[in-house]
């Protein structure tokens, strides 16, 4: 097969793989303070965080232009920094991804988090054990089934991210065309076998993910 057909499946698999790093370490961090802390406005945060989950991709694209622009919020400061804008450049691409991929890992972190026995983590506590060390040794694993599905899960919508991700890192081949938004062209250029074989390793890729999540239930 041609180099035209792989690059987006490389690039796609790249990009997930940094968004699932970045999204497990936040995700699981967020979730297990969310999950042992109590404070005013709390439902609100978690609101916020599990917003991508609801929102239109284009909504979420629209709103990270709005954030990332060149004329955006922190956009400016980036410009700034760097001499180029962040938009349709593989970082945009990942930001997308992570973006829209969060809200899953932070669900499925926080159900493990909550479903830990109390009693064994108060049993550390009065052994000495200090939190980090409870976390680590004793949260983690307990709750490490939840942490890796949610983290196949996470890989999985982050590999077939396309609103967002066409609207703020656009569709550049080689740089920044992801396999759904290859398919897209290709289906708009009528070349129906690339798009079909895309499609198909989109399906099998998907499959591979769901039947792991399901083997470590």
């Amino acid at each position: 097969m041609s180099h035209d057909f792989w690059s987006p499946i490389r690039l796609s698999i790249e990009i997930a793989s940094i968004s699932v790093f970045i999204v497990i370490l936040f995700g699981t961090l967020i979730a297990r303070w969310m999950a042992i802390k109590n404070f005013k406005g709390k439902l609100l945060l978690e609101n916020l965080l599990l917003l991508p989950l609801v929102l239109p991709p284009t909504v979420v694209g629209f709103l990270l232009i709005v954030l990332f622009g060149k004329n955006g919020v922190i956009g400016k400061w980036i410009d700034l920094l760097f001499h180029q804008s962040i938009m349709f450049t593989m970082a945009a691409a990942v930001i997308a991804s992570t973006v829209v991929a969060f809200p899953l890992m932070y669900q499925s972190a926080k159900t493990g988090f909550l479903s830990v026995d109390r009693g064994i983590e108060e049993a550390a506590r009065m052994d000495g054990a200090s939190e980090w060390k409870l976390f680590v040794y004793i949260s983690l694993p307990l709750a490490g089934k939840a942490l890796i599905a949610g983290g196949i899960l996470s890989f999985a919508r982050a590999l077939g991210e396309f609103g967002a991700t066409l609207m703020f890192a656009g569709n550049l081949p080689g740089k920044t065309q992801t396999i759904p938004t290859a398919i897209y062209v290709a289906l708009e250029s009528g070349e129906m076998n690339l798009a079909w074989l895309w499609a198909i390793s989109m399906v099998g890729i998907s499959f591979l993910m769901l039947l792991l999540t399901s083997r470590i239930k």
